[in-house]
């Protein structure tokens, strides 16, 4: 281990991962602040001793921090929902989540041949003309859509979930190059989960250089992400005569998203009057039904991943193996994947195509 070779940005970014400030790192290790400071802006290398105590007071392998730099997402470039309401160690913590699956996803491209990214900009006039454009653009018709993380994953669109500790966290999005990147909440009910899923897509579709910001690019992202799960043709093709409770309820399961989003659509595209609107708001919230979805919809995984770890397994690799390659630990690798991927992956050998060293995975599930 040569100190010479220590890698100032990882440090960052394991601190951060670990939402310790610089005061408690240095605490936890003997050091000073300013030695930490240091340390961080490449200033001071630290000696061996130090650097084993960072690595077991970050509980990153010593290994992290002599890999080569890695980058992490910047702050202007990433569509957090409540970025006023969250605090700088949830934001930074975020963030270094990006960076390690950068690592990842790299890690990935370097074996596998994954679907390339289809994802155009729209300046629609509106986010309904935006999803129009894309469920065009995507031959999606105006048919309901079964999963949302393999409709992404099939048009290039990388998928990751956020940790336990990033839970505080909504969903977020941003392009890393042309490749744009997801990370969902998958502690949050399914409902809302794919609900995110199209929230963040209306991002990367709407927002990629910019335009209104805060409230405004929020509201634009919840519309699209409505038009694009409750498609406006299909929504009047099955509009009851008169809506109530129990009926969201039977046609929530059509669209697969919460009682609230379905009455909020029914309400934007005139079914239902002011009145009726907020007397449904007010009955789906005594009932308790904003944080405790009635008869969820099955939970939502990645069939990218799946495919990876199946082919990855034929040829006698774990996800431990490939957290060692990445000098992570097996927990940091699978809190980007968590909600995402079953315990035990299994698969056939033709899932994915051998073609110059990488193997192509297909993605079957477009719609």
């Amino acid at each position: 281990m040569n100190p010479k070779l220590f890698n100032p940005e990882r440090l960052t970014i394991a601190r951060q991962k670990r939402r310790l400030t610089k005061i408690v790192l240095a605490d936890k290790t003997g050091v000073t602040v300013r030695s930490i400071s240091a340390y961080e802006n490449g200033d001071t290398v630290p000696t061996s001793e130090t650097i084993v105590a960072i690595a077991g007071a970050l509980q990153f392998p010593v290994e992290f921090f002599f890999a080569p730099p890695i980058e992490r997402p910047e702050v202007r470039a990433v569509s957090f929902r409540s970025l006023s309401s969250m605090t700088a160690g949830q934001r930074d913590s975020a963030l270094a989540a990006g960076a390690l699956a950068f690592d990842f996803a790299s890690w990935i491209d370097s074996r596998f041949v994954l679907p390339e990214c289809t994802l155009a900009e729209f300046r629609a006039p509106s986010p309904e003309t935006a999803s129009d454009s894309i469920r065009s653009l995507w031959s999606l018709g105006q048919k309901p859509i079964k999963n949302t993380i393999h409709l992404l994953e099939a048009n290039g669109i990388r998928v990751f979930s956020l940790a336990e500790d990033c839970r505080q966290v909504d969903a977020f999005s941003f392009w890393h190059g042309s490749t744009p990147f997801v990370f969902l909440n998958t502690f949050k009910p399914a409902e809302h989960s794919r609900f995110d899923a199209m929230h963040e897509l209306g991002h990367l579709v709407m927002h990629r250089h910019g335009g209104p910001d805060g409230r405004v690019a929020e509201h634009e992202a919840d519309d699209f992400a409505s038009a694009m799960l409750m498609p406006r043709d299909d929504v009047l093709a099955h509009a009851p005569q008169f809506v109530s409770l129990p009926v969201l309820m039977q046609l929530k399961k059509r669209w697969m998203v919460s009682l609230s989003a379905l009455n909020y659509r029914f309400h934007a595209i005139a079914l239902t009057t002011d009145w009726q609107y907020r007397t449904l708001c007010i009955q789906i919230s005594n009932k308790g039904y904003r944080l405790n979805e009635p008869e969820p919809c099955a939970r939502e995984s990645s069939q990218m991943f799946q495919k990876v770890f199946a082919a990855l397994k034929n040829e006698g690799l774990s996800r431990s193996d490939v957290a060692d390659e990445l000098h992570v630990r097996s927990e940091d690798l699978d809190a980007l994947l968590f909600g995402l991927i079953l315990t035990g992956v299994g698969g056939k050998k033709d899932e994915a195509q051998t073609s110059g060293g990488r193997k192509h995975l297909r993605i079957v599930d477009r719609k």
